[in-house]
């Protein structure tokens, strides 16, 4: 389930919802505050994803892999692309 925020900025972005769903599947989490979690595509979670769907997404995803998702209480609140590293706590 996606806020109105995190439709809009999807859209703005350029984020589809199926990268939204990789994230949420197979990106790697770490707290963001004020209850939330970013999903976000490390080494690992890249690894993940060519294992399980192939070498031919790896590809499709070449600009997506900066990509972040913000998750708060089950729903997608906000997302993005990084141009920081995530600190991880």
């Amino acid at each position: 389930m996606y806020t109105a925020h995190a439709k809009v900025r999807m859209q703005q972005r350029a984020i589809p919802s199926s990268v939204v769903n990789l994230l949420l599947d197979y990106g790697e989490r770490t707290p963001a505050g004020r209850g939330g979690e970013i999903f976000y595509f490390g080494r690992r979670g890249r690894q993940r994803v060519c294992r399980s769907k192939g070498q031919a997404i790896s590809q499709r995803l070449e600009g997506h892999w900066r990509d972040y998702v913000i998750v708060a209480d089950g729903r997608v609140v906000t997302c993005g692309k990084r141009y920081r590293r995530i600190r991880r706590s």
